[in-house]
C-alpha cells in the first residue's frame, strides 16, 4: 500500500513539473537565422512568430523566391530550436521515458 502511495506522489510531482516545464518553454523565445542573418524570425515556444528582421540587402525584387527561401529557413532554424530545448526538458523530468503526447 506504501509503494502505491509513493507512485501516486511521484506521478503527480512528475505532472507538476510538466506543467511548468510546458509553461516555461511557452514563454521562452527562439530565434533563427538565414544567410548569416540576413534574415532572422523570433518565436516563442508555442511557435508563433514574435519578431521578423530583413535586412535590406536581402531583397532582390527580380527573385523574390530567394527572401521567401530565407524566410523559412529562418523560421525552421528557430522551429528546430525550440523542439529541441522542449525535448531536452521534458526528457530531464520523464528520465528518457518515452511518454505518449509529451
Amino acid at each position: 500500500m506504501n509503494n502505491m502511495f509513493n507512485m501516486m506522489k511521484k506521478a503527480q510531482e512528475m505532472q507538476k513539473n510538466l506543467q511548468l516545464a510546458q509553461t516555461e518553454i511557452a514563454q521562452a523565445t527562439f530565434t533563427g537565422t538565414a544567410a548569416s542573418g540576413l534574415v532572422t524570425i523570433t518565436i516563442n515556444g508555442e511557435h508563433a512568430i514574435q519578431t521578423v528582421d530583413i535586412k535590406p540587402q536581402s531583397v532582390d525584387i527580380t527573385d523574390l523566391s530567394l527572401l521567401a527561401d530565407l524566410v523559412k529557413i529562418a523560421y525552421n532554424d528557430a522551429l528546430q530550436k525550440a523542439q529541441t530545448m522542449a525535448k531536452q526538458k521534458m526528457q530531464a523530468i520523464t528520465g528518457g521515458l518515452n511518454i505518449p503526447g509529451l
